[in-house]
């Protein structure tokens, strides 16, 4: 009975100890696949630089173009759509993490003003769900839940998509306004060039780390390459290749120091974009109906009145 109490104990060690280990490997050592936007949300406490960068550009180092459309007003307490478009040609391939090719994926991060959120499911309409499909947004953050991020994500089923955003209540929110607001957009597509820690990835430009001569090129197993530079004062420097890039020199080549030894693989990109809007108060837009609208009854009038002037004249004129 105790052997079997222990080999019971012993198993469940084993299980929890294997659960943890797999766990921390999907924390630790996230696939690369995977690394937007999580790699920013784990090294910034902020997406946006006082400079107005948004940190997605300090990997993604290619400028491509985003844009965003938001309505120009919106009321309190109300559910809008914000439509983000992150335009490439879904045609092209690139470098996957193990050096093959694949198709891109995209991501975005959307940096609302203090008091906007994302819309609960419950509040959206069903043709803004038809819109969303499953996509899965998330804060960028516990504290703050007017950051919201998405990816990575098929860009060819989501070159476009569509962020579900409710707007406060200054009835409620006293940190809310009326007022017009900014809104900042950065989207991506395509891998990264280089990792938070400052590592390239197998998605960019490698280049030589010193002058001299390309005594031996040797392709490993596993794919890239160890290209060995004799350099000007006799000695052997081993630069690494990951899988991916392709070379564009060949042995016994002279090369300078940081010349290019492979193409650029990139075919990605970052972009960055803003629009504004205002949230509006209802008794604004009330109010400014009854004065055009009294603005209409005074010209009606004034015709009236003209029109009544003018019988009169015509009248003394006949005496």
């Amino acid at each position: 009975m105790q052997n079997k109490n222990i080999s019971h104990w012993i198993k469940k060690c084993v299980i929890r100890s294997v659960s943890i280990i797999i766990l921390m490997k999907i924390i630790v050592w996230p696939s690369i696949s995977e690394a937007y936007p999580i790699f920013a949300q784990q090294a910034y406490e902020d997406p946006r630089e006082a400079t107005g960068r948004i940190v997605c550009a300090n990997c993604h180092l290619a400028k491509k173009p985003v844009d965003i459309e938001v309505p120009q007003s919106i009321l309190p307490d109300t559910v809008f759509e914000a439509v983000v478009k992150i335009p490439y040609d879904t045609q092209i391939k690139q470098v996957l993490a193990n050096g093959k090719k694949g198709a891109l994926n995209v991501g975005a991060v959307l940096i609302l003003p203090k008091g906007f959120e994302l819309a609960p499911s419950d509040r959206i309409p069903p043709e803004m769900k038809e819109k969303i499909g499953n996509l899965y947004f998330q804060p960028y953050s516990s504290d703050k839940k007017n950051i919201i991020v998405i990816g990575p994500v098929p860009g060819k089923k989501y070159s476009e998509i569509v962020f579900p955003i409710l707007s406060p209540d200054p009835a409620v929110n006293k940190e809310a306004n009326f007022l017009k607001y900014p809104i900042y957009l950065g989207a991506n597509r395509g891998r990264g060039q280089i990792y938070p820690d400052g590592s390239k990835s197998n998605n960019t430009v490698y280049n030589a780390s010193t002058t001299g001569k390309v005594s031996k090129i040797l392709r490993k197993e596993k794919g890239g390459y160890e290209i060995t530079i004799e350099s000007l004062d006799g000695r052997q420097v081993v630069d690494i290749v990951p899988s991916g890039p392709e070379l564009i020199i060949s042995e016994n080549e002279l090369i300078k120091v940081d010349q290019p030894l492979t193409n650029n693989p990139n075919v990605g990109g970052f972009g960055q974009g803003d629009a504004e809007i205002v949230l509006q108060d209802q008794l604004r837009v009330q109010g400014l109906l009854v004065f055009f609208a009294s603005v209409i009854l005074a010209q009606i009038f004034l015709v009236l009145k003209k029109k009544q002037f003018e019988k009169v004249q015509l009248a003394e004129m006949n005496f």
